[in-house]
């Protein structure tokens, strides 16, 4: 079956009436409940979100306290070895000094 544009749009619209029809007439609840309904839905899918929110933040927040432990370890480590290596280059730098 071969159709133009123009058909395939006009069954697009046929499908979209039929369908809003068959919404209306086989609704289970009146358009106040209905609303009262989503509205409900949407306040606890909020509330639920916030809450998974809340608890991503707390992990997050844990995660960086743990990053920050381990890179003040290292860096606190790298800072003393370096300042040993330095303190060593200063002693033999004196030692040639003296000998020399």
């Amino acid at each position: 079956m071969i159709t133009n544009g123009e058909s395939k749009f006009s069954y697009f619209l046929v499908g979209m009436g039929l369908g809003a029809i068959a919404g209306l007439l086989f609704a289970p609840r009146s358009g106040e409940e209905t609303r009262k309904y989503l509205s409900e839905r949407s306040t606890k899918g909020l509330d639920t979100l916030n809450q998974q929110a809340g608890k991503l933040r707390e992990s997050a927040e844990g995660m960086v306290e743990k990053g920050k432990e381990i890179m003040s370890r290292h860096c606190c480590d790298a800072i003393n070895t370096a300042k040993e290596a330095e303190k060593k280059v200063d002693e033999e730098e004196g030692r040639e000094t003296l000998g020399g």
